[in-house]
């Protein structure tokens, strides 16, 4: 059983899953009518902390659910290190085949756990933002807001 709760943020609204035990999702979205548990109320405490500029590294658990070429993306992201981004490509070379921009693009399209598992320090080649499940306004949000408080 999944439990939920959703709170503010500087862009909108947003809802944290966990399954008793560690955070399964983020989404961006108001879900009405969870019950937190101490486990999200830590991890929005958390994101509070991250939007003000007072926090750059997330420490709870996590269990993203997804395919074990999902989970090996997800794994390089959280490597990636606050304020600093890298290109699709940077992503599947990092993976093992530079050739796979777009199956590394996919999975990290399908990050379960957004700004946990930043998928927003990935960029297009030239430098631009491309796709984010949040919008690309969030991203933009998200990058900036790093680029701020290195």
């Amino acid at each position: 059983m999944e439990n939920y709760g959703s709170f503010s943020a500087p862009f909108g609204h947003y809802t944290l899953y966990d399954d008793g035990s560690s955070l399964t999702r983020l989404v961006f979205a108001d879900v009405k009518g969870g019950k937190p548990t101490p486990l999200i109320l830590a991890a929005a405490r958390q994101l509070d902390e991250y939007f003000t500029g007072k926090r750059k590294y997330f420490d709870l658990p996590l269990a993203p659910k997804g395919t074990a070429f999902q989970q090996k993306i997800w794994a390089i992201l959280q490597q990636i290190p606050y304020g600093e981004t890298i290109s699709y490509k940077q992503l599947a070379t990092v993976a093992g085949n530079e050739k796979a921009c777009r199956a590394a693009g996919g999975a990290n399209n399908k990050n379960p756990l957004p700004v946990f598992i930043p998928c927003h320090r990935v960029i297009g080649a030239n430098g631009s933002l491309t796709g984010y499940a949040g919008g690309l306004k969030i991203k933009q949000f998200l990058l900036e807001l790093e680029q701020r408080c290195r």
